[in-house]
């Protein structure tokens, strides 16, 4: 079951992305106008109104603002950490195959954040997660490339751990409980993009998981005009994100991976 709910999310998405989803419409509209359709301005009209609006209004962070605030960092580091969770997301695994240096996207705060925690907590473990999410896997995993980056910067071999299997944020929380067995009273910290986070917390919690967030990858701030700085196509892809984020909330409530909707602290 979660292998057919593996392979629908990654070929539902396909078509469900908001720029894939406005070329499409506006290529049927045509086509339909072409062809003597009259209907076939509204499929056209509204393509091209969401590329427009995406061009001309900041419409992804009314989706992103909610996620990223949802979950705050604690107000101070926790004195004694026993480990740090960190999801995948954030490298290139087919840059890092063909260039044989370990590549990172935009996420990249996923992987630094957690060198610096180790450093000022010499008895924390750190734990990575991360398979393929790829439905044609390469020759490395996600685990293959933070294990490469991890051990050029410095980390104890002896100190970190690698869940290889995951493949989606499910699989995250459920293998790495498996792996970690965390101790009662025991203090783990949970790395992943602000916005991941509410759905990333729903699901620890589900697994039975009490671990606390600790975000990074901050894409909203508090500076208005900021979005004008931004090109579209980055955003673009922060629309999707966003998109993206709000769909998995609401198909993991329904497939009962969460147990709030949108979860709280």
């Amino acid at each position: 079951m979660q292998d057919v709910a593996f392979f629908l999310s990654k070929l539902l998405w396909w078509p469900l992305k908001p720029g894939t989803a406005a070329v499409l419409l506006a290529l049927l509209g045509l086509v339909l106008l072409w062809r003597g359709r009259r209907w076939g301005r509204w499929p056209a009209l509204l393509g091209i109104g969401l590329l427009a609006g995406l061009v001309t209004l900041p419409l992804e962070r009314p989706l992103i603002g909610p996620l990223e605030n949802r979950f705050p960092r604690p107000a101070a580091e926790p004195a004694h950490i026993d480990g740090i969770v960190v999801l995948g997301g954030a490298v290139e695994q087919r840059l890092t195959e063909a260039r044989g240096l370990p590549a990172l996207n935009g996420a990249a705060e996923r992987m630094t954040e957690p060198v610096a925690l180790m450093r000022r907590h010499p008895e924390a473990r750190l734990v990575f997660t991360g398979g393929s999410a790829s439905l044609v896997p390469g020759a490395l995993t996600e685990a293959d490339v933070a294990r490469q980056l991890w051990r050029d910067l410095g980390v104890p071999e002896d100190r970190m751990a690698f869940e290889t299997a995951s493949r989606n944020t499910h699989e995250n929380a459920v293998n790495t409980l498996r792996l970690v067995q965390p101790k009662p009273g025991e203090t783990w910290l949970l790395v992943t993009s602000a916005s991941h986070m509410p759905r990333s917390m729903g699901v620890f919690r589900k697994a039975g998981w009490r671990i606390t967030p600790w975000p990074v990858n901050y894409r909203t701030g508090h500076t208005s005009l900021a979005w004008l700085e931004e090109s579209f196509p980055v955003r673009l892809q922060e629309f999707e994100w966003g998109v993206r984020e709000w769909l998995g909330l609401s198909a993991y409530w329904l497939m009962g991976r969460t147990d709030a909707l949108f979860p709280a602290p």
